[in-house]
């Protein structure tokens, strides 16, 4: 292992022991493989997929039954490397794709990591995150980033990359109308997304008045609160980003022939669709799990300030402080909480 500071034969991390159950305890720093770096974490984002491990213990059928460090939206400092890695690469500041994909399989070679079946990615169970001090990752995955993006929107970059592959899934581009259910973080990700790669029209629906004010703010050209029929829109493509089952059915009308229907939220494992209309509209319907080959255009879209992701962040925590920063949603005005490990 290859380092130009001394590294500390310990490190604090954040552990989920149960349902509703969190402790701050001491693990060894992991040492990198020889493809790997290790990285001292600055910033992780609180996804929504933590607070459900949180409050229910399991996602699908991916549970919970030893200690599992959360947090998969993180960035860093490269402070050491493997043998196969350029010790170049030390200090630089990263952005970190919590992933590693087999790299043989056949949705491997064929480009499409995300859907590798022994893909191991952070904080899903049995895989710790990043609600540690120091984390390894690949380092074709320790993505480097320009010093004019900050700490926070480094960490960020991950669920910008959804945004990213949804839009590239809805083939957005110069003029599309674009439908996106949910002002959440990833609706209003998508949203700026959507505008940067051209669309002329985005429309934000929502439940939360504050949420579309937000929304109209960064991204959106229209708002509508939602949970009703869209009668009057007409749009190229519709992106839920709510997992609310009363969108998906209202936003799925409005798209026009031919048109794409993209599903990123997490909601109900069933839901009703109108085959019908699917079927004589002749719509494109797909879901979204995860990214593949999207960190470049990411870091791109917040370095040229097409995509601002600094103004998504409402709170920040410590180490000792995650189980506030994982009900921080609850908060009046909240939108992103970011955990600071060494803070």
């Amino acid at each position: 292992m290859n380092t130009i500071e001394s590294i500390p034969a310990s490190m604090r991390v954040s552990e989920l022991l149960g349902t509703d159950s969190l402790t701050v305890t001491d693990r060894p720093v992991p040492s990198p493989r020889a493809d790997e770096v290790l990285v001292r974490v600055t910033s992780v984002g609180v996804c929504g997929s933590d607070t459900h491990y949180f409050t229910h213990g399991r996602i699908g059928p991916f549970v919970v039954e030893q200690p599992l460090v959360l947090g998969h939206e993180a960035s860093g400092v490269i402070v050491a490397v493997g043998s196969d890695v350029d010790a170049e690469r030390i200090g630089s500041r990263v952005s970190i794709e919590p992933q590693r994909p087999c790299r043989v399989c056949e949705q491997c070679k064929k480009g499409a990591y995300n859907l590798c079946p022994q893909m191991q990615f952070f904080a899903t169970p049995p895989i710790d995150g990043a609600f540690a001090e120091y984390v390894t990752i690949q380092s074709d995955f320790a993505h480097d980033v320009p010093d004019s993006v900050s700490a926070h929107a480094a960490a960020l970059m991950e669920p910008l990359a959804v945004g990213v592959w949804a839009c590239q899934k809805a083939q957005v581009t110069i003029g599309t109308r674009v439908l996106v259910a949910g002002a959440g973080p990833i609706g209003v990700i998508t949203a700026q997304v959507a505008r940067a790669m051209g669309a002329s029209e985005v429309i934000v629906t929502d439940v939360s008045e504050e949420r579309l004010a937000f929304a109209a703010k960064h991204g959106a050209t229209r708002t509508l609160v939602g949970g009703e029929p869209i009668d009057e829109v007409s749009v190229d493509a519709f992106i839920d980003a709510s997992g609310a089952a009363p969108a998906v059915r209202a936003g799925i009308p409005a798209v026009a022939p031919g048109g794409r229907v993209v599903l990123v939220g997490l909601g109900a494992d069933e839901l009703t669709l109108p085959v019908n209309l699917l079927q004589n509209r002749e719509l494109w319907l797909t879901g979204v799990f995860r990214y593949a080959n999207t960190w470049p255009t990411a870091i791109e879209l917040v370095a040229s300030g097409r995509v601002n992701l600094d103004l998504l962040v409402t709170h920040t925590f410590g180490l000792d402080e995650v189980e506030g920063a994982l009900m921080a949603g609850r908060l009046p005005g909240a939108l992103k909480a970011v955990v600071e490990p060494w803070r």
